[in-house]
């Protein structure tokens, strides 16, 4: 079982990634082209070759329609693609000053605690995600300059909260039994292992 959410929580992350990756190539090449845009309106540049100029910015050069609506709705699916890997392999940021003093059960007892708190959240989050979505849909609404339904991302978003939701489960679900059995079944860190 164990197995199988964490190859579910990297091909995730994989995906998060991959999106992410284009996400950061539009901004790019948005912003190389509202740069150029700005170069070929440049008085000297149109004074020095004012056909090419004027031919270069006929080609269309300049930022794309609509690219903060895109990174917008793909950021909002990247935290949620790469929030189960970070579940499961434990490397949300802690601060383990406190902790590091304390004995092994008391450890066990508050890591339990916080998973099904953690996993609480992911729950009510892919469900107040679902209800968004729901709303879009019904009313119809859609992006200002592209005119995608916002629905799509509240979508894309919902379908990897509920990934993490899962994965955050049988996290809590694992820390729970450890903390019943005393032994160790998912060692913190092992995402790259």
């Amino acid at each position: 079982m164990t197995k199988f959410f964490m190859t579910l929580a990297r091909a995730m992350a994989v995906l998060g990634g991959v999106v992410l990756t284009a996400i950061m190539l539009l901004t790019c090449l948005s912003v190389l082209g509202r740069g150029g845009n700005t170069f070929l309106h440049w008085e000297s540049f149109e004074a020095l070759a004012p056909g090419l100029s004027a031919r270069l910015l006929e080609t269309g050069i300049g930022p794309i329609g609509g690219d903060f609506e895109l990174v917008e709705a793909g950021m909002a699916f990247c935290i949620f693609a790469f929030l189960p890997l970070a579940q499961i392999s434990g490397a949300h940021a802690s601060v383990d000053i406190f902790t590091s003093y304390m004995p092994e059960r008391f450890n066990r007892v508050l890591s339990a605690l916080w998973e099904v708190l953690f996993a609480v959240a992911l729950v009510v989050i892919a469900w107040r995600l679902y209800e968004g979505m729901a709303s879009k849909m019904r009313y119809g609404e859609t992006t200002f300059i592209l005119q995608f339904p916002i629905w799509w991302a509240y979508g894309a978003s919902f379908a990897a909260a509920c990934v993490a939701a899962l994965v955050g489960l049988f996290t809590a679900a694992v820390r729970v039994m450890e903390l019943a059995t005393g032994r160790t079944i998912l060692v913190t860190g092992e995402a790259g292992a």
